[in-house]
């Protein structure tokens, strides 16, 4: 069966590099590798700055600092469910950190932003990178996903 995904993206200022049909397809076929549900899917994007992520940063997480994502993964805490919806959780990524990542990374910044977002949609999932194997294993995850649909390190 279909994995059915509804999301938000909150894009506005930073469409020049967000394609919103092709990131909603990339996240749909991303989960449907990763996650089975017989409810439809809900999950939300902010695209946003260094400023506003620091707050986020600084409130949430205790460090007063832009980071490049922050995931909220609402099956750690709690399943938080909007109506039908099993209801995963929010992602915030800082445009500025994906850019300035990509020219010290020496990849396309397309390759930067799909790789914070598959970074941010593991966490979602469960994923982590506090201990060494499980940072492996994200790691191999995120190349694996990634490579599917050809955002390779040398993008």
């Amino acid at each position: 069966m279909d994995l059915v995904v509804d999301m938000s993206l909150e894009i506005e200022g930073y469409d020049t590099l967000v394609n919103e049909e092709e990131m909603k397809k990339y996240i749909k076929e991303a989960l449907e590798s990763e996650f089975e549900s017989d409810r439809p899917v809900y999950l939300s994007i902010l695209f946003t700055g260094n400023e506003e992520i620091q707050v986020i940063n600084k409130q949430y997480r205790g460090k007063d600092q832009p980071t490049d994502v922050i995931s909220f993964a609402y099956h750690e805490t709690e399943d938080f469910d909007i109506g039908p919806y099993d209801t995963l959780g929010d992602i915030v990524i800082s445009m500025e950190r994906v850019d300035e990542q990509a020219a010290e990374y020496n990849h396309s910044p397309k390759r930067e932003l799909y790789y914070v977002l598959t970074h941010g949609l593991l966490h979602l999932l469960g994923y982590d990178h506090i201990e060494e194997d499980d940072k492996k294993e994200m790691r191999a995850r995120e190349e694996e996903i990634l490579g599917q649909f050809g955002y390779t390190r040398e993008m």
